[in-house]
């Protein structure tokens, strides 16, 4: 039952704004965000309401990020980085990132964020053992199909929630 004349307007190629991009967008509509915060979901609705079509927004603090994400060489307090907003408020539908694929570079972010290293092994020794620069990564499909199909809540579009009387699908 979803007008689908919105989902008829997307084409590319998407709009890209930069991290600070975003902050004066959302200066502009109202929202003082401080300069090394993420965009929370607040933010994104305002930032994605902007567009008829996904947006992405690119080059975030480095600090506001996943430790895994490689620093951009040419503005080290940024991170190579992007994440894509899908229209009408829907948020982040895509993250993805160049990968730290140097282990002490690694090491040094995991204190950075005060994780233990411990149970970090498994992705440590991915570096130890040889890495080559990568990418990666993830589509929320229930935030994708959330926005495809105009559903209020992403809650809608889980295949086997759990339930206070099921855990188990």
């Amino acid at each position: 039952e979803r007008d689908i004349a919105p989902l008829q307007e997307v084409a590319g190629p998407f709009p890209r704004l930069s991290y600070g991009q975003a902050l004066e967008l959302l200066r502009q509509h109202g929202k003082d965000l401080a300069w090394g915060e993420d965009l929370g979901g607040d933010e994104e609705t305002v930032v994605s309401q902007a567009f008829s079509r996904p947006v992405l927004v690119h080059s975030y603090p480095k600090e506001a990020k996943a430790f895994y994400m490689q620093p951009d060489p040419e503005e080290p307090r940024l991170a190579l980085c992007v994440d894509m907003l899908a229209p009408e408020g829907y948020g982040e539908i895509v993250g993805g990132s160049q990968r730290l694929d140097d282990l002490e570079a690694l090491l040094t972010r995991i204190k950075e964020h005060n994780l233990p290293q411990e149970p970090l092994e498994w992705y440590l020794d991915l570096r130890r053992y040889g890495s080559v620069p990568h990418s990666g990564f993830g589509m929320g499909i229930e935030r994708l199909v959330a926005w495809l199909c105009g559903l209020h809540h992403v809650r809608e579009t889980i295949p086997f929630p759990r339930l206070i009387d099921r855990i188990y699908p």
